[in-house]
């Protein structure tokens, strides 16, 4: 691994001076980033994938919703659609993306909708919906758009500051980046994490004056939840199969081992689309289980995908929570949106 990282690094410098002249020219206003008067909250990540981009939405969304009307745009990743898509109930995962379609059916009052050119999506939005707040699902790169706020997530024990950029690393800009962000959340820590380590952490990520930074962590529920019934984490005393295509399960892994759970791992890419061959060896695996129920666990991502393809699935959910500090995270978002 370490002379592949050797042998791509001209890439990657490559990549840096690429990165770094479009957001020297953003910054200049040399290419023009478009602002609304409504307020929207961008959040994403400097990496690629597994910082918790979802739950942190989903965290905004409840913090939300009693008091605005929420929009949520996204790009709708590997979506076979093209253009600005309002997702509805006649929509797929294949249609809108896995995400946006997990978001549309979990928070009834609140919109979705996909479009990959951010500035044409809000445009939509404003005209069919009306929102009072806009949430921009992975959009920290997308400086088309100008937010008003900007949500940072890196994670615990991947650090932005100890990664290198594309083709080396995880990252998709330079850390230099990071300075774009007004609140930066260190995600997926661990529930031990004391205030040394806390002040460590903010020592190493060099903040501005002006930026703020929280540590969450994920919590899963452990009542689980199918197509047509429900079961908790606790009562699974056989084996089963675990069907993940998120881009890193290492959490749910060491989650369901501390939970004594014996299972078989499918793993796929993230955002997989399941084709027929994956359902006949998921179906095969099943299958192999010694117990009557043979159940299928999978992540909430995933069941969006999957329902309708498989007997006896069900999901876990997941959500985020603040190891400190929750309330004035809460307060700084709000009073952004009602500024």
């Amino acid at each position: 691994m370490k002379l592949i990282r050797f042998l791509v690094f001209p890439f990657a410098v490559v990549y840096d001076l690429i990165t770094r002249v479009r957001n020297f020219l953003f910054d200049r206003n040399v290419l023009k980033s478009t602002s609304f008067d409504i307020p929207v909250i961008a959040v994403g990540n400097l990496s690629v994938g597994g910082t918790g981009k979802t739950p942190q939405i989903e965290y905004l969304i409840r913090l939300l919703q009693q008091d605005f009307k929420v929009a949520v745009l996204s790009r709708g990743y590997k979506r076979k659609t093209v253009g600005f898509q309002l997702v509805n109930k006649t929509h797929t995962a294949e249609d809108v993306g896995d995400e946006p379609l997990q978001f549309f059916s979990k928070y009834e009052d609140i919109h979705v909708a996909v479009d990959a050119n951010r500035t044409n999506g809000i445009h939509q939005l404003l005209t069919e919906v009306k929102p009072d707040v806009i949430l921009l699902d992975d959009a920290y790169q997308h400086r088309k758009v100008k937010a008003g706020f900007y949500i940072l997530l890196t994670k615990y024990n991947d650090l932005y500051v100890n990664d290198f950029l594309l083709p080396t690393g995880n990252l998709r800009e330079s850390r230099r980046g990071a300075k774009r962000a007004d609140v930066i959340v260190v995600t997926k820590c661990p529930n031990e994490l004391n205030e040394n380590e806390m002040k460590s952490i903010k020592k190493r990520l060099q903040l501005l004056p002006s930026q703020q930074l929280y540590f969450s962590k994920i919590e899963y529920n452990e009542h689980l939840k199918g197509t047509d019934s429900e079961l908790q984490l606790g009562d699974l005393k056989e084996e089963i199969v675990l069907v993940t295509g998120i881009a890193n399960p290492t959490s749910l892994l060491s989650y369901l081992k501390d939970k004594k759970i014996d299972f078989t791992h499918l793993k796929y890419p993230d955002h997989h689309h399941f084709s027929e061959q994956d359902i006949f060896k998921i179906k095969k695996e099943q299958s192999k289980l010694q117990s009557d129920n043979k159940i299928i666990l999978t992540t909430e991502k995933d069941y969006v995908r999957l329902k309708g393809k498989l007997e006896n699935l069900y999901y876990i959910e997941i959500h985020n929570s603040f190891l400190s500090n929750q309330e004035s995270f809460d307060l700084e978002v709000k009073k952004f949106v009602n500024k």
